[in-house]
């Protein structure tokens, strides 16, 4: 005896077995017959408005006529400005071609690679994605001129600004105590003739880490006092005896980044960086050594505009700024702030002039310019420059003074 159970579908008192081939049997022709005709032919003969929209918006992109092969090929007359064919709409603008560096080679850089893992130390070079790693780790123009920015108290930061790529946390993990004599040993084992360390933000701790950073300085020059050490610090929530800890444990180079101009710190930064108490950091740390060279760092295509530039450069000026870098903002990923504008190399020639003529010590810019790219060359370059022509200026009034006495 046998019941209707459903559509096609019978059940055979006794056989569990036959059931099932029936059941089988009977799906595959259900499949068989309303199989759905193929796209094409729906899309022809009667196309749905969003297939509509689509073919609408594809003519206005390329035209009626289509893409041809010469669309695809670059006019070799035209010289390096010739512009790739863009297809679709972008929300905003591509990568230039003087943004693009090649991949990173070479022995110096691949030792460095190699004891930054060993020792378990973390780099910003890494950590940010910056696309000057190559040339700073391989170091172009020779081994004393490689420069790499170790990044201090892990790989975790307890902000999380809108441009940045590290990784952040309210509790990361805890400090490792062996770091301050692990990067001290790596560094003397590099020969580097400057190094750059920077740190995440641990608003965690109850000293913001200035006391590690302090360590860390004072092994380092412990180990290789003839290197150079710049550091790249957190403002510390604006604490003075934090900056000052930091100020004047040994290092050549106080810096700290105010990022953007004022108006866009809310929208760049995260809430707890303010621009105000970044100025009073770099004034607090001149403070406590009045002969540190302190240094900041402004990005560009952030939204900001000119006349807001140059009042953060009087701004940093007022706050007795030495340095100052620009360069180009560039999106680590698609969950980033976007790119507002990408500046050409003419525009940073501008603002590198217009800042010198403010007076700061040194001006590095340039779209690849990063806080500490290449810092160990424009450091060293403008020290040499200005002892020279201090030099120059103390032997001239020595041979003044003794003509003048020679004379008398």
């Amino acid at each position: 005896m046998s019941s209707l159970i459903g559509p096609s579908t019978f059940r055979i008192a006794g056989s569990s077995r036959g059931a099932l081939a029936v059941r089988s049997i009977a799906s595959r022709n259900l499949a068989s017959t309303s199989s759905p005709p193929p796209i094409s032919s729906l899309d022809e003969k009667n196309p749905s408005d969003r297939m509509k929209a689509f073919r609408a918006r594809l003519a206005q992109d390329v035209g009626d006529e289509g893409l041809t092969i010469d669309e695809f090929s670059v006019d070799e007359n035209a010289g390096k400005s010739a512009e790739r064919v863009r297809l679709g709409r972008t929300g905003e603008p591509r990568l230039p071609s003087y943004l693009k560096t090649s991949i990173p080679t070479g022995a110096t850089f691949n030792k460095i690679r190699k004891d930054v893992r060993a020792l378990g130390l973390s780099t910003v070079c890494e950590e940010a994605r910056c696309p000057n790693i190559g040339e700073c780790w391989g170091g172009e123009g020779g081994k004393d001129k490689a420069t790499a920015t170790i990044m201090l108290m892990g790989d975790t930061c307890t902000r999380g600004c809108r441009f940045c790529s590290v990784k952040t946390s309210r509790a990361p993990g805890p400090l490792d105590p062996h770091e301050p004599e692990n990067t001290a040993e790596a560094i003397s084992r590099w020969g580097l003739g400057y190094i750059v360390l920077t740190s995440v933000d641990r608003d965690d701790l109850l000293d913001g880490g200035s006391a590690h950073i302090a360590s860390t300085i004072s092994r380092i020059k412990q180990k290789a006092p003839k290197i150079l050490v710049e550091a790249l610090v957190p403002d510390f929530s604006g604490r003075a005896e934090d900056i000052s800890r930091v100020a004047i444990s040994g290092l050549d180079v106080f810096a700290h980044n105010v990022e953007t101009v004022e108006s866009r710190t809310p929208f760049v930064r995260d809430r707890r960086a303010k621009y105000r108490q970044s100025l009073e950091v770099l004034k607090q740390a001149k403070k406590a050594k009045p002969g540190l060279i302190t240094k900041t760092s402004i990005m560009l295509g952030c939204g900001e505009q000119d006349h807001e530039i140059e009042q953060t450069l009087r701004d940093l000026r007022a706050a007795n700024v030495d340095v100052v870098t620009f360069g180009q903002y560039m999106r680590p990923t698609k969950r980033h702030m976007k790119v507002e504008a990408y500046l050409t190399p003419d525009h940073f020639a501008h603002w590198q002039k217009v800042a010198e003529e403010m007076g700061f010590l040194y001006v590095a810019s340039g779209p690849l310019v990063r806080s500490s790219y290449k810092a160990g060359e424009f450091f060293i370059k403008n020290v040499l420059e200005q002892r020279s022509a201090a030099s120059a200026t103390l032997i001239d009034s020595d041979a003044s003074n003794g003509k003048a006495s020679a004379t008398i």
